[in-house]
């Protein structure tokens, strides 16, 4: 698929609400709404953690954002449930539009497995840190230090096994499981990073776009692990994102068989 020729996540919106990228999202319609909540504490980990995904399914396609607990209401993925996928481009929740520009654009052009990866069977903590070595086979040269957005600590794992730096960096604040603090604002450590690993929930929390223009107006690597919207950013593969390990629902977290994540990256970095 051709990168978005965008400059960034609204504009992909107006495009696909032009026609630019499939059917008429108008005459698409929302048969599905799902409400995920999970919670894990992995053996030998000291911390649990909580996820909370709403989903969108639209045919045989599943689009998702993740958001932080409790976040939005139940009711208001329910209430997608018969609507077309134009008017929830317009929600006022910036979560639906990114599950609805997801499930379409699964919809239209569904994940490629010319790069697919099998995350195996196993315990959950098997399974994160076999996703995160995937994950983390993703940038280009080592860096110096990268700049993890969106704290996994399996990520930081494979990181500090690879003898790779990086800045933990998470909205919500607190440390990882070796006790270094998290920094709150991504903007303000860019500078000291030579890369950018960042999750899909950029994109539900509004930070997506200004990770794009730095690694645009840079040539830093920006790699992204993305459960949220793993079909919106493969889009700008090639246009400012270096390359995206996607995974759609069901995630890796939610079966204890083998699952599946599709990658993509720009040519010159395999």
């Amino acid at each position: 698929m051709k990168p978005a020729a965008v400059s960034g996540l609204d504009e992909l919106v107006a495009d696909v609400l032009a026609g630019g990228a499939g059917s008429d999202p108008a005459r698409r319609r929302i048969s599905a709404g799902l409400v995920t909540k999970q919670g894990t504490h992995h053996a030998t980990r000291d911390r649990g953690y909580r996820n909370h995904v709403i989903s969108l399914r639209l045919g045989g396609a599943v689009g998702s954002c993740a958001v932080e607990p409790d976040e939005i209401p139940d009711d208001a993925v329910y209430d997608c449930v018969g609507r077309d996928v134009a008017t929830l481009l317009s929600h006022p929740l910036a979560a639906v539009r990114v599950a609805a520009l997801d499930a379409y654009l699964t919809h239209e052009h569904p994940h490629d497995p010319a790069d697919a990866v099998t995350v195996p069977a196993g315990s959950s903590l098997d399974k994160s840190l076999a996703r995160a070595a995937a994950v983390v086979d993703l940038l280009p040269t080592p860096p110096r230090r990268v700049l993890v957005v969106g704290v996994v600590n399996s990520l930081l794992h494979r990181l500090r096994e690879r003898g790779i730096r990086y800045v933990p960096c998470d909205l919500k604040g607190g440390e990882t499981e070796w006790g270094e603090p998290h920094v709150t604002e991504a903007e303000a450590a860019l500078d000291g990073c030579d890369a950018v690993l960042a999750s899909g929930m950029t994109l539900g929390n509004g930070t997506f776009d200004s990770l794009l223009r730095h690694a645009r107006g840079t040539g830093k690597p920006l790699v992204l692990f993305a459960q949220t919207g793993s079909a919106v950013l493969r889009r700008f593969v090639g246009a400012g994102v270096t390359a995206v390990s996607a995974e759609p629902y069901p995630f890796f977290w939610l079966d204890g068989g083998p699952t599946v994540i599709y990658r993509y990256r720009t040519e010159g970095t395999r």
